[in-house]
């Protein structure tokens, strides 16, 4: 008889499989470029038209994503692959940040953030009606308690009132969900990378002829709002996409996407250093109720379709 059956080892809960562990790496570093995105947003607004900047940002962002592609010989999506990626680009390329940049020019970047808190729950719901994946019940109610959180949040930030730029937020949340979603669902099989080049490539004809015109029209901004534009092209709408498709991907759409819950408080934070908006202290304490449910959530089961 060996030591091992006679002094068995404690049991110990199962890990998680490494890819999902990879997935909420990928995952987070997504969030970090993306925590910067409303701030930016609300600076460029201030010399430049909102429809300018929403579309704008797609257009410059698809000449590295064209090339990207050329030098590389990449593929072209297949069947399965192309709708995937043509509502990626509805969503996450034209609608969230048409409808974010619409919402930034009567609310806060602080104040718009907490909605962000509701992707999670929306890239969850689109998950399950399209992708295949099945959360559980658990997990639907740590994703609404989470959403309730960031909502309270965003209630206690605008005093209990919602404006007209709250509604563009909510459309928001609403598409970049879609184009989260359907965007992961392609980058399982096309890769991440090649997913948001593809969305931004094929996005870039539509948007020629109006960001052109609208440029045409528009002053030369300073150097202040020149770098913020440049931050949307290429780290919102370019490569923060390479690490967010990538954890979506090999983690599970549902589970990894509560990461995300954690994007609103980054940014509340991201606004205060960089722009002087204040935080308060109960902003901290959201952040560690939200970190609870994210914990909660990555426990419960989210099953895939067979």
């Amino acid at each position: 008889m060996t030591r091992s059956t006679l002094y068995p080892s404690p049991q110990t809960a199962p890990l998680a499989p490494p890819s999902v562990w990879e997935g909420y790496g990928y995952g987070f570093l997504g969030v970090l470029v993306f925590s910067l995105t409303l701030p930016m947003t609300r600076l460029a607004v201030t010399e430049l038209a909102p429809l300018l900047v929403g579309l704008g940002r797609a257009l410059v962002a698809a000449v590295p994503a064209i090339a990207l592609l050329w030098l590389t010989r990449s593929r072209r999506p297949n069947r399965q692959e192309w709708p995937g990626v043509i509502l990626a680009a509805l969503g996450i390329v034209v609608g969230w940040p048409l409808a974010s940049t619409l919402a930034m020019q009567s609310v806060s970047s602080s104040h718009g953030a907490v909605f962000n808190g509701l992707l999670p729950l929306s890239t969850a719901a689109f998950a399950a009606l399209r992708s295949g994946e099945r959360p559980s019940a658990s997990f639907w109610g740590w994703a609404v308690v989470g959403a309730a959180l960031v909502t309270t949040f965003a209630l206690r930030q605008g005093h209990g009132t919602l404006s007209t730029g709250d509604l563009w937020l909510l459309v928001a949340v609403v598409l970049g969900g879609m184009g989260y979603a359907e965007g992961a669902r392609a980058a399982r099989t096309l890769g991440g990378w090649r997913t948001i080049c593809w969305a931004l490539a094929i996005s870039a004809p539509v948007v020629l002829a109006p960001v052109g015109w609208m440029a045409a029209q528009a002053q030369w901004p300073g150097a202040t709002v020149v770098s913020a534009c440049a931050y949307l092209a290429f780290g919102s709408m370019f490569l923060g996409f390479f690490a967010w498709y990538r954890g979506l991907a090999v983690g599970g759409i549902a589970r990894v996407g509560q990461v995300q819950l954690l994007q609103p408080f980054l940014t509340v934070v991201a606004a205060a250093l960089f722009f002087g908006e204040s935080v308060e202290p109960s902003t901290f304490l959201f952040a560690a109720a939200v970190i609870a449910v994210i914990a909660g959530g990555r426990r419960a089961i989210v099953r895939t379709k067979k």
